[in-house]
């Protein structure tokens, strides 16, 4: 007659092959565990936790410390870019050639100035409307084109105001400056791309 050994006495757990990298186990071959098991594979069968439920933390540095923060709510990403919009920029360029005509004193040549820099300010935005309700490529880089023309008018205006000593420098003429430059870039190039890709 056989003995039979104290293992004998307790099922085996099934172990199978989950298919995902996971082995799982039938939990029925441990029922002999004692409930208040403290050991940690008892602790994980008890309590099961996926995780898709825990945000994974990232890391930050802590301010006057070497050591590393971590925080659940940052996200592993680049930079957020702000989103750029031609027909914004050009809105707002818009806006501050009023806003500056606005402030030049109301002399001959303020007002003749102003005249023209509202004109030829303003008219890149309108302009860009026509450009992109072209009916031809060809009709694209023209009215593309006037754009361009009417940008590099402005920034000629724009020169004038900063060198005329007798009239008052206004607060936002470097900016418009410097928006004119950028912006007489981006058309630059935009015709330059379309001109190489109407060949």
């Amino acid at each position: 007659m056989k003995r039979k050994t104290p293992n004998a006495e307790h099922r085996t757990p099934n172990i199978e092959w989950a298919g995902d990298g996971r082995v799982e186990e039938d939990a029925h071959g441990y029922s002999s565990l004692d409930k208040g098991d403290s050991t940690p594979n008892a602790q994980r069968q008890q309590k099961k936790t996926s995780n898709a439920e825990r945000r994974t933390p990232n890391i930050e540095w802590k301010k006057r410390s070497p050591r590393l923060r971590e925080s659940a709510d940052f996200q592993y990403s680049a930079k957020k870019q702000p989103k750029y919009d031609l027909e914004d920029r050009l809105l707002d360029f818009a806006v501050k050639v009023v806003e500056l005509t606005e402030v030049l004193p109301s002399t001959r040549a303020g007002n003749h100035i102003a005249g023209q820099l509202l004109r030829c300010g303003t008219s890149p935005y309108g302009n860009h409307g026509e450009v992109e309700s072209a009916e031809s490529r060809k009709d694209f880089i023209h009215k593309l084109k006037i754009c361009l023309k009417e940008l590099r008018e402005t920034k000629r205006w724009l020169r004038l105001v900063a060198r005329l000593n007798k009239l008052r420098e206004p607060v936002n003429l470097s900016p418009c400056l410097n928006e004119a430059e950028e912006l007489i870039r981006i058309f630059v190039a935009s015709i330059r791309t379309a001109e190489k890709n109407d060949k």
